[in-house]
Formats: C-alpha cells, structure tokens, sequence
C-alpha cells in the first residue's frame, strides 16, 4: 500500500487536570503535512489549555507531544517556538510602536538569524525592507507598509499577526481563532489566506465558525470536555450523531 507520511504533530495521551476539573482527558492527535486540522467543541471543551500545552504554556500531567518525531514535552515556549511551532491571535506578535513594515523587518531579521537591535538605521536596510514586503504581500499589507499598527482596522492586524507569525517557516501553525471580531469582509479575506496555505504549512485551527471550519478544514477533532469523541473528513463529521448531540444539547 501506499506509504503514509509522519505526522507533523503527534500528541499522545495528553492529560491536564486542574483540581476535579479534567480539562484534557487521555487526548490524543495527529497534524499532517500541508493539512489544515480543526480543533472544534463547544466552549469549556478544553481546546484552548489544549493550545497551550502544544506552545508550551501549560505542562501536560502526563503523555506527550512530538513535532516532527521530536518530543517537546519538556521544552520551554522559546525553544519550541525555534523547534517549528508558530502561533498567531489571541497572543499578539505585533509591536504597537512600530509601522507595518518595520513589524515586518524585524520579522524577516529573526528570520534570517540576525539579532535586530532597535536602532533606526537598521530601518533602512534595502534586504530588510525586500523580505519584510514580500511578508506583507502574503496577506495584502504592503499598501498599509507605512501605517503605525495602532492606526490598523481589527482584521487587518489580525493579518499581520499571521504574516508575521508566517515569516518564521513554522512547521505548525496554531491558528486560535482567526475569525473573532472579524466583519464579513475581513472573515472572507482571512478564510482565503488561510486555504492558500493547505498543502504548505501544517495548521491546527480553532475556530468558532463553522462555515469557515467546513471550507478550511481537510480533517476535524471534536473535543467535548476534554475529550475526544469524533474525527474524521468535514462529510464524516457532519453526519456524526454523537457530534450533533453534543453540539445540539440533546445529549443529556
């Protein structure tokens, strides 16, 4: 048969208990190369701790987390972060003081090794300002290079919270909640940056949306109070009836 790739992100047996609360029970997971994997459940189903434990903010109880066969259990946020995990929204990666484009050249400093000390003149360095635009281009910033971001609507921030989190060549993406606070416009625009990136970028993505879960995602985990009860393709899911139940009520 058919030889199947490695998992980019393998959580085995993942537990966190806060006092009785069981916040992730016995979790388990795979992202694939290039897939975009949803994470949904109703709210308090565990996904953001679930999140944290994967960037290393929170420490499981017990089992494990491999990213690209490597086991980052241990391993404090920085050293994840240089391991391959990329994480954007909720924490924000934007510098408020700086333009757009000097946001972008530090980016493309860290990107390309270089320590980048905040003295104006590395602000004018020509490959600096080359990578930080081909950063903005990604997600349709370059006409807003010169902007403070303070001076940036909420969706396009959020646009460059992604672009910015996109110049490190993550290995996974942690995508939590790319929709919140978007309008209709913004929502749409982020839905068809995020599905240019299927197939090039592994992506764990939250998200309340489920017209945009439906579209984006090649594969879904329902996680209700910490646990897994369904995943599979957005057909297999949404005929699930154990899913239903659980997010129609009428499981009790």
């Amino acid at each position: 048969g058919e030889v199947m790739a490695d998992p980019v992100l393998e959580l085995r047996g993942l537990n966190k208990s806060f006092g009785a609360l069981s916040a992730t029970s016995n979790l388990s997971l795979t992202v694939m190369p290039g897939e975009i994997h949803a994470l949904i459940g109703p709210n308090g189903a565990g996904k953001t701790t679930l999140i944290q434990q994967i960037y290393g903010a929170l420490k499981p109880d017990s089992g494990q987390i491999f990213l690209n066969g490597r086991d980052l259990t241990g391993l404090s946020v920085p050293d994840r972060i240089r391991a391959g995990i990329g994480r954007s929204f909720q924490i924000s990666n934007v510098l408020m003081d700086f333009t757009v484009l000097e946001n972008g050249m530090i980016a493309e400093a860290a990107r390309l090794g270089q320590s980048f000390r905040f003295l104006r003149p590395a602000f004018s360095d020509a490959n600096l300002i080359k990578g930080a635009s081909a950063i903005l281009d990604r997600v349709g910033l370059l006409d807003r290079a010169h902007l403070p971001v303070g001076d940036l609507a909420h969706g396009d921030r959020r646009m460059l919270e992604l672009a910015l989190a996109l110049a490190a060549s993550p290995s996974l993406l942690l995508l939590d909640e790319p929709m919140a606070g978007a309008g209709p416009d913004e929502g749409q625009r982020m839905t068809e940056i995020i599905e240019a990136l299927r197939g090039t970028v592994a992506i764990l993505l939250i998200e309340h949306d489920m017209d945009a879960v439906f579209r984006l995602a090649d594969r879904l985990t329902v996680l209700v109070e910490g646990s897994v009860i369904a995943a599979g393709t957005v057909a297999e899911i949404s005929q699930n009836q154990a899913v239903k139940s659980a997010y129609l009520g009428d499981g009790d």
